[in-house]
């Protein structure tokens, strides 16, 4: 059983950063996918990016290249997702999610485990 607690959401404005973090307890092994979602109001969940902890290949949502660093502290089993220049649109519930596939997919099926979430509210 893995448990996943997220922190470091709040509110923001246009083109600040928020540094998400996601810590994993319970394990025995460590997942190999780790991944963010997110989900806004009335909206499904959307994936953000993933990593992968073996490879440490990273992977983002085209909405987020370029803006968003994926990145984990394997020390601290802590996933980090680094947000920059934020827009309105990416005001939303942030999803931490695991899984011990060997792929990394975007699909929140292909996660079994999951937090609880943590808001970022992006504002003009």
């Amino acid at each position: 059983q893995v448990q996943l607690v997220e922190s470091g959401g709040g509110s923001v404005q246009a083109g600040g950063s928020l540094r998400l973090s996601c810590t994993a307890s319970g394990h025995t092994w460590s997942p190999i996918c780790m991944a963010w979602f997110r989900q806004a109001p009335g909206k499904e969940r959307d994936w953000v990016a993933s990593i992968h902890t073996v490879s440490h290949n990273t992977y983002y949502a085209n909405s987020v290249k370029g803006r968003a660093t994926i990145s984990r502290d394997s020390a601290k089993n802590t996933v980090h997702l680094q947000m920059n220049s934020l827009e309105l649109e990416d005001t939303a519930m942030y999803f931490c999610a695991a899984d011990y596939r060997v792929t990394c997919g975007s699909r929140t099926s292909e996660y079994l485990y999951w937090g609880q979430g943590t808001q970022v509210t992006v504002s003009s």
